[in-house]
C-alpha cells in the first residue's frame, strides 16, 4: 500500500503525515507490548523490571544510583524493582570490592536466560514482519529505526 500521506518531492512531512505515524506507531506498540507481556507473564515481571534486567545484562554491576538514573526512576522507586527480581531469583546484591558501604546489583543467569528467551521470542516476530517485506525494505527499515534509536539516546 503507498503511503498517500508522504509527499512526492523531498519537502518537510505533512501534518497528516505525522497523524498517521502517530497511529500506526500507536497500534504498533499496542500489539508489540501485547505480545510482551505475554513474555513477560512467564517470567513474572513487568515491563520495568524487564527494562532492568534488560540494563544489568549489559552491565555487569549497577549501583542503585545507577540503575535508577538509567530507568529514569527515584531510588525508592528502582529499590522495589530490584526486591522483586531479586525474590524471583532474576538478581542479586552483592557489595563492592572497592567500598564495602556500596552495594551492586547484579543479574544471575536466570535472569540473563529470561532477558534471552524472550529476546529471542521478539527476534521470532520480527522475522515474521520481515517476511511480509522486500530485502531493501527491510535495510530501510532498520536504517530508519536505528536513525529514530539514535535521536532517543540522546534526549
Amino acid at each position: 500500500m503507498l503511503l498517500t500521506f508522504m509527499p512526492k518531492t523531498r519537502e518537510q512531512p505533512t501534518k497528516a503525515g505525522a497523524e498517521r505515524l502517530a497511529e500506526i506507531i500507536t497500534v504498533l506498540q499496542r500489539k508489540f507490548l501485547l505480545h510482551l507481556s505475554k513474555e513477560l507473564a512467564r517470567g513474572d515481571v513487568s515491563f520495568p523490571q524487564y527494562f532492568l534486567l534488560g540494563f544489568l545484562c549489559q552491565h555487569p554491576s549497577l549501583s542503585m544510583s545507577e540503575i535508577a538514573k538509567k530507568m529514569e526512576r527515584t531510588t525508592a522507586a528502582t529499590t522495589g524493582l530490584v526486591d522483586r527480581l531479586e525474590t524471583l531469583g532474576y538478581l542479586k546484591r552483592a557489595h563492592s570490592t572497592v567500598d564495602r558501604r556500596k552495594i551492586l546489583v547484579q543479574i544471575t543467569k536466570d535472569g540473563v536466560a529470561l532477558v534471552a528467551q524472550i529476546k529471542r521470542d521478539v527476534v521470532a516476530s520480527i522475522l515474521e514482519i520481515f517476511e511480509l517485506l522486500t530485502p531493501s525494505e527491510r535495510v530501510s527499515w532498520l536504517r530508519i529505526y536505528e536513525k529514530i534509536f539514535d535521536f532517543c539516546q540522546t534526549k
